[in-house]
C-alpha cells in the first residue's frame, strides 16, 4: 500500500510527509552527531555542553515554526539539566500537553560496519544513529502535528510541550521543573507521551502500562586488598557472595522473583495481550537470540506479560573484576555489580527500594561487607480507563493513515513522567505512544528511527488534537 493511499486526508499527510523529509530530517540529522549522552553516563555533562548543543538545536528549529501563538523557551534550573517549554495558545480553555526528551543513552559497543552512535546514516525507510528514535524524534513529531492542525483551518485546545533532558537518568530534575512551572503548566486533560513503542509499524500503537526500575550497586567486600589465590578456599570469593545475595532475589534456574516484588495483574491487561500476541503472530518476541537458543517462556501470551507485569532481574555492569587479558592469579578485595530490577506497573517503587537493599544487605555471608547503593527508583504507570472519544479517535487516526486499527499493549520500560503526571493529574487522559518498534533497538547498537512510522505518526496525532477540541466542545 503506498503512502497516500493509506490516508483518506492527503492533505495532512502530504504536508508532514514534506515536513519530514524538506525540514526535519536534516535537523534530526544533525541532532544525531551530537553526543548529549544523560548525566548518569556523563557527569561532567554541563562541561561538555553536549546536551546544551542539543536543546540549542531544538531550539532554533522550533522558533522557525510558522506555527501561530508559539512561544519557545528553555527553562534552567540551577543545578540541573535545561527543559525545553513550547506553548501555543488555542480557542479553549483545555490544555493538551505532548512530551519527549532530548538526552541520549551512551554508545555501547557492536555497531555495524557503517554505523556508529553520532554517525547518521540513512539506509532506506530507516534512520540510523543513537536518540533518533528514543527520542530525539518527538518534539518534531509534537510541532508537525501542531503546524499542520493550524494549517488545515481546524481549531484545537491550547498545547504545550514539554521535552526535558534528563530522562535516561531517571528524570531527576523533572519534579523540580514540574513545580516550578506548575501555573504554567496548568492542568492538562489529554497528555500525550511520545516516548514509547510500537509491536508494528503498520498501524498505530498506544501504551497503556509501563514497568518501574529499581536501579543500584551491589557491592560485596571481602578482603582490604588483593592476595594470591593460593588463599582460596580460605577466604571466600566477594563473587560467590555476590551470587548468594542474587539467589536472595532471582531463581537462577528460572529468572522467577521472590513475592516481595510482584502485583496481582488486572485481568484486562492479559486479554491486551492475547489480542498483541494475535496480531504480531510470529513477528512477536523476536530478539537477536543465539542459534538454539530458547527465550524464558515458550507461550507466547505468558512470555509477552513476562515483559510487562513480572518483575526481573538484569546485571547491567561489574566493577573490581579485570579484563580476560589483565586477570592474574589474585583473589579480588571486592566486586560491584550494577543491578537492574524491572518492577510491575503498580508497585510502589520507594518501597521496592527499601526492601530490595533490605533483603540484599541484612545477613551477609560470612559476614563480609555489604552494601546497595540504590538510584532514585522510577515509579510504573497503568492507565486509566480510556474514554469512549479518545478510543474512537485513535482507531479513526489508525485506520485513514495505516489502513488498520490501534492496537493497545503494555510495555517493560519506563517512562517516569507518566507515573509524575499520573498522580499529578489524576482526571487526565493518557495516549501514550512512540516509533519503537522491531527491530529499532533502542539503547543497543544500531538504533534506527523508522521513518514512515514517524511520518504517520505524526499525522495520527495531529487527528488526536482535532479530536481532542472537539470531543471537549460537544
Amino acid at each position: 500500500m503506498s503512502e497516500r493511499s493509506r490516508t483518506s486526508s492527503p492533505g495532512v499527510f502530504d504536508f508532514v510527509e514534506r515536513r519530514w523529509e524538506e525540514d526535519i530530517l536534516p535537523t534530526l540529522t544533525r541532532y544525531i552527531e551530537i553526543p548529549a549522552k544523560s548525566p548518569a553516563f556523563d557527569p561532567q555533562w554541563a562541561a561538555h555542553g553536549h546536551i546544551d548543543r542539543a536543546v540549542a538545536l531544538i531550539e532554533d528549529w522550533s522558533r522557525r515554526r510558522p506555527i501561530e501563538g508559539l512561544t519557545v523557551e528553555t527553562v534552567r534550573l540551577p543545578g540541573r539539566t535545561p527543559l525545553i517549554l513550547l506553548e501555543v495558545p488555542g480557542t479553549s480553555a483545555e490544555t493538551v500537553l505532548l512530551y519527549g526528551h532530548c538526552d541520549k543513552q551512551p554508545e555501547m559497543v557492536g555497531w555495524s560496519d557503517g554505523l556508529g552512535p553520532w554517525i547518521p546514516v540513512r539506509r532506506g525507510e530507516r534512520l540510523y544513529g543513537r536518540g533518533g528514535q528514543d527520542d530525539g524524534y518527538a518534539v518534531f513529531c509534537a510541532l508537525t502535528a501542531i503546524e499542520a492542525v493550524q494549517r488545515s483551518g481546524a481549531p484545537h485546545a491550547r498545547c504545550v510541550v514539554l521535552i526535558e533532558a534528563c530522562e535516561e537518568s531517571g528524570s531527576r530534575d523533572l519534579p523540580a521543573y514540574m513545580e516550578a512551572l506548575a501555573a504554567r503548566l496548568g492542568e492538562p486533560d489529554l497528555v500525550i507521551c511520545l516516548d514509547s513503542g510500537c509491536g508494528n509499524y503498520d498501524q498505530l500503537w498506544g501504551t497503556t502500562s509501563l514497568r518501574g526500575i529499581v536501579n543500584g550497586v551491589l557491592t560485596v567486600e571481602v578482603l582490604s586488598e588483593g592476595v594470591h589465590s593460593g588463599a582460596s578456599g580460605m577466604v571466600p570469593s566477594s563473587f560467590r557472595i555476590a551470587r548468594q545475595l542474587l539467589s536472595r532475589i532471582e531463581d537462577e534456574r528460572t529468572g522467577a522473583i521472590v513475592k516481595d516484588f510482584q502485583v496481582v495483574m488486572p485481568p484486562a491487561r492479559r486479554e491486551e495481550a492475547r489480542a498483541v500476541v494475535a496480531t504480531l503472530g510470529a513477528e512477536f518476541g523476536r530478539f537477536p537470540v543465539m542459534p538454539d537458543m530458547r527465550l524464558a517462556k515458550e507461550d507466547p501470551v505468558e512470555l509477552m506479560l513476562a515483559g510487562t507485569w513480572e518483575p526481573a532481574l538484569s546485571v547491567l555492569g561489574a566493577d573490581g573484576i579485570p579484563a580476560v587479558v589483565d586477570a592474574g592469579n589474585v583473589i579480588r578485595p571486592k566486586t560491584s555489580l550494577k543491578l537492574s530490577l524491572r518492577i510491575p506497573p503498580t508497585l510502589d517503587a520507594v518501597e521496592a527500594t527499601r526492601r530490595l537493599r533490605e533483603i540484599l544487605e541484612t545477613g551477609p555471608p560470612y559476614g563480609a561487607r555489604v552494601t546497595f547503593q540504590a538510584q532514585t527508583p522510577s515509579p510504573g504507570w497503568d492507565a486509566p480507563a480510556t474514554e469512549p472519544w479518545l478510543l474512537s479517535a485513535l482507531h479513526a487516526a489508525s485506520e485513514r493513515h495505516f489502513g488498520k486499527p490501534a492496537m493497545f499493549r503494555g510495555t517493560g520500560g519506563a517512562i517516569p513522567f507518566m507515573a509524575m503526571l499520573g498522580a499529578r493529574f489524576p482526571r487526565a487522559q493518557f495516549f501514550v505512544t512512540g516509533t519503537g518498534g522491531p527491530g529499532c533497538n533502542a539503547h543497543g547498537p544500531n538504533e534506527f528511527l523508522h521513518l514512515p512510522m514517524a511520518k504517520r505518526l505524526t499525522a495520527c496525532v495531529a487527528d488526536v488534537i482535532v479530536a481532542h477540541y472537539r470531543a471537549r466542545r460537544g
